[in-house]
């Protein structure tokens, strides 16, 4: 690949991101691509400075727009450092969250109008889209016993209400509709041998697209 491409992983808590991720990594190295993982927010110093403070369990003062400035900030530092870079130079880039998440959570979730946060992620992104974004959905109630029975503590996110996680699901779906081109929904209740097919045969079919 002359060009790499980024490959985003989102969807539900508890919807089985980080095995998935790590069963495209091996398959795309499998293939002797160069690959990246990283992570929204975080992926650069800066970035993951702000999701220790808007994963905080310990700030729950921290209001939905300051919540929805920091994440946007976080985004611009890891495209300019991290990401477009790293796209340049032929690597595939595989993160874990990216824009699906912000629209999810501060506009289905926090109920921020929706040209707004548009707006501040069109200006954090200055015209750049992910290749192809991966929803993984699982009913809120089955992610968050997966989350519980890893037996860690949950971060603020996940310390919302049933509602707001129901909220944000029907936002990753109503993407997914919306830009067929770019969104694919996988069935993440389905076994993970199930998942990782269905995922990996559409990863193939982008890199094929994209030569």
């Amino acid at each position: 690949m002359a060009k790499g491409c980024l490959i985003v992983c989102d969807g539900n808590n508890g919807a089985g991101k980080s095995s998935v991720i790590r069963t495209i990594t091996e398959h795309l190295e499998s293939q002797h691509h160069q690959v990246v993982v990283t992570r929204e927010p975080g992926g650069t110093r800066i970035g993951e400075k702000i999701r220790e403070v808007v994963l905080d369990p310990e700030t729950p003062e921290l209001c939905d727009t300051t919540e929805l400035l920091l994440f946007a900030a976080a985004r611009a530092q890891h495209l300019k450092e991290k990401i477009i870079p790293a796209i340049d130079a032929g690597k595939v880039v595989i993160c874990d969250r990216f824009t699906p998440a912000t629209i999810a959570f501060q506009h289905y979730g926090r109920g921020i109008a929706l040209d707004l946060v548009q707006s501040i992620n069109s200006f954090a992104l200055e015209g750049f889209v992910p290749d192809l974004n991966i929803i993984l959905d699982v009913d809120p109630e089955v992610g968050m016993r997966r989350v519980a029975s890893r037996g860690e503590g949950l971060d603020r996110m996940e310390m919302q209400k049933r509602e707001f996680l129901a909220r944000a699901r029907d936002g990753f779906l109503r993407q997914a509709e919306e830009s067929p081109d770019t969104f694919v929904v996988i069935d993440a209740s389905q076994s993970f041998e199930a998942v990782s097919s269905q995922v990996l045969s559409v990863v193939d079919a982008l890199l094929a697209k994209l030569g």
